[in-house]
């Protein structure tokens, strides 16, 4: 534990020297300042892992009530070492980054207070000290929004829709947190003793309003509102430690409650579970195939995947509730390798969305095309997370999610009606928008990175500062690494999943550098399917240059000009559109086609203006209306405001007289 409080020092003398330095240091010395933090709870996290011994710590001087209390076993471990990694890549990444604002001294304060509170939510281990820096999380993030909002005017909106949100959210968690501690205490060892003795009432309600709460950070639907809005208003590293490892505090909250605290629950919790992630999955696996902006389709994609790590932490829970712990022990494996997928590839991406603005001047992929010859190691670090992300074989997401779906498969040993619909809801589920998915980002590299350029901010790209590139060149590492040799990393996240299991499993993976399922028949190697797939790549390319014959240069066919021009290619617009009427229902894209005639006639035109918009539904829908409801609720409470100190007085005595009849 000594390693884990030195490396939150260490953030505090960033945050210290952030405060007083001069414009030209601050920067270096606070990022390096913050790494070397995140470094030292990297090396913590790893040790409780690899030994499986948890560390603590109590201090009754810096909170009120029970004090600090922080406790690193193998599941707080797990998010920890994620969340250091991607601290790391991130602050490299912010020394090239950072400009105007992003250099003040705010802005790297609130960066290296928002690290701190993601570092410590998951060592926490009562329920003051959750909630402190759970709060100190939701805060310091709602301010790094709108430290661009003179460049960004969204960016208060999204603000304030996620300063909401994350609000009702900690609210909700926090009630859910105090009825299990009514009969136990505040810290999580006395919730999880007495967890036995409490009402299933209780225990039931518990679940459902902490559930909420850290599904509406996990960004699930219908709590994902604040997601595409904030996160693509964000600058570009602090949407990378959003979306990699804050959302995944979400995923840790479920998984300590109602794994740990309460040591697994009924059936019908983890259908709930299981029903929020497909409706996440597929929404968001939808919504990302049509956004034309590159981060807004990141954010989209974001609660995609969140959407299946739910289903298999549910499925996880639903196996478990039913007697089948080998399976559950499997499933959860597999959602948990997810979540540190997903911090790698989508860190990434993130980081390289924002050196495609930097470099552009733009996120729409409309705007884009050519950047492959104009930033070159920026779009292969972006293609690498690309990869990862559409399950390409030898990379870190197909490793998890085939680890998920094995678990998935294998869990159809049960013979309930409830849990085997759950597990084919969440298979259909994880195929479809596996497909989706790979669909976007085809978009996201065809439309954005090859062709011609379409716009002269593209046409002028010029590579991003170094420390841009080693920064998304860390995260790339895991997306390999956990690709090529999972195993290695696996018997870690296997400790990190036998938290809070009520009896002791078997082994569910084998050790190996790949992976081989212990009690079910499955077994996978990446290193020899990478070693097959450069085999057969370096074959083909002999064959082709064995066989290759004199180029002849041929005058292209003159319909409509010498060689093809922008104005020709897909536009990621046009290229979604066929997915966009399929789904026309779900979607319900709002279309303009706007005409402009020609002077001399009207039968002909000059010029031809197309956008299509896709809005989101559930915000239309559900919040869209709550809002105006309570907008002409304020405007005409206005009224009662008109400055007569007899109303006022009046209004007091009403409400003492209501107050005496309650109490008496």
């Amino acid at each position: 534990m000594v390693l884990f409080l030195a490396g939150l020092g260490c953030c505090v003398l960033g945050l210290v020297a952030a405060m007083v330095l001069s414009i030209e240091r601050r920067v270096v010395v606070a990022s390096l300042s913050g790494s070397l933090g995140c470094l030292l709870t990297f090396v913590a996290a790893s040790h409780v892992l690899i030994s499986g011994r948890a560390a603590s710590f109590h201090s009754s001087l810096l909170l009120p009530l029970n004090g600090v209390s922080l406790t690193l076993d193998p599941l707080g471990a797990l998010f920890v070492a994620m969340t250091s990694f991607v601290g790391i890549a991130t602050l490299v990444y912010y020394v090239g980054y950072a400009k105007s604002e992003l250099r003040s001294r705010t802005a790297l304060s609130l960066l290296l207070l928002f690290l701190m509170s993601l570092l410590s939510v998951p060592a926490a281990s009562s329920v003051v000290t959750l909630m402190f820096s759970w709060e100190f999380m939701a805060l310091s993030s709602m301010l790094l929004i709108m430290v661009e909002q003179r460049r960004h005017v969204e960016a208060r909106s999204a603000a304030q829709w996620y300063g909401a949100m994350t609000q009702l959210g900690a609210a909700s968690i926090l009630l859910g947190l105090l009825l299990l501690s009514l009969k136990s205490g505040q810290t999580f060892g006395d919730i999880r003793a007495h967890a036995s003795a409490m009402s299933p009432t209780l225990r039931s309600f518990a679940f459902v309003l902490t559930l909420i709460g850290f599904a509406s950070k996990a960004g699930a639907v219908p709590f994902h509102v604040w997601l595409p809005k904030a996160h693509p208003e964000a600058p570009s590293h602090v949407s990378a430690l959003m979306s990699s490892a804050m959302v995944a505090m979400g995923v840790y909250g479920i998984v300590r409650v109602g794994d740990d605290l309460l040591a697994g629950g009924t059936l019908w919790w983890w259908v709930v579970v299981v029903a929020l992630g497909v409706v996440s999955a597929l929404f968001g696996a939808l919504h990302a195939v049509t956004s034309v902006d590159l981060k807004r389709l990141l954010a989209y994609s974001t609660i995609d995947i969140l959407g299946l790590v739910l289903i298999g932490v549910g499925c996880s829970g639903a196996l478990a509730a039913t007697g089948h712990p080998g399976d559950a022990h499997l499933a959860l494996i597999g959602a948990l390798l997810l979540v540190v997928s997903h911090a790698s590839f989508k860190g990434c991406l993130f980081l390289g969305a924002g050196a495609v603005e930097r470099a552009t001047g733009s996120r729409s992929l409309d705007q884009l095309g050519g950047l492959i010859r104009r930033i070159p190691i920026t779009t292969a670090l972006f293609g690498v997370g690309a990869l990862s992300i559409v399950a390409v074989p030898a990379f870190s997401g197909f490793t998890s999610e085939w680890l998920l779906l094995q678990g998935l498969l294998h869990g159809f040993v049960d013979k309930s009606s409830p849990t085997l619909i759950v597990l084919l809801v969440g298979v259909v589920a994880l195929a479809l928008t596996g497909g989706l998915t790979a669909v976007t980002f085809v978009k996201a590299i065809g439309i954005g990175f090859l062709g011609q350029a379409r716009s002269t901010g593209a046409a002028s790209a010029h590579e991003v500062p170094r420390a841009m590139q080693f920064g998304m060149g860390i995260l790339c590492i895991p997306c390999v690494a956990l690709g090529v040799a999972p195993g290695l990393v696996i018997p870690l996240v296997s400790r990190a999943a036998d938290v809070g299991s009520a009896s002791v499993v078997s082994r569910s993976v084998e050790n190996g550098i790949g992976l081989t399922l212990d009690h079910v028949r499955g077994a996978i190697e990446p290193m020899l399917l990478l070693a097959g797939f450069l085999m057969i790549v370096a074959l083909i390319s002999g064959v082709k240059s064995l066989l290759r014959r004199p180029a002849r240069k041929v005058e292209a066919w003159r319909g409509g000009g010498d060689r093809p021009t922008a104005r020709m290619q897909y536009t990621a617009t046009s290229y979604a559109e066929p997915l966009q009427r399929v789904f026309a229902d779900v979607l319900r894209p709002e279309i303009d086609v706007e005409v402009t005639h020609a002077v001399e006639s009207h039968y002909y035109e000059q010029s031809l203006s197309y956008e299509s918009r896709v809005d989101d539904a559930v915000e239309r829908l559900a919040y869209q209306p709550v809002i105006r409801t309570f907008t002409r609720v304020g405007l005409a409470a206005r009224r009662l405001q008109n400055g007569s100190v007899h109303r006022y007085l009046a209004f007091g005595f009403v409400a003492l007289l209501i107050v005496l009849v309650v109490l008496a």
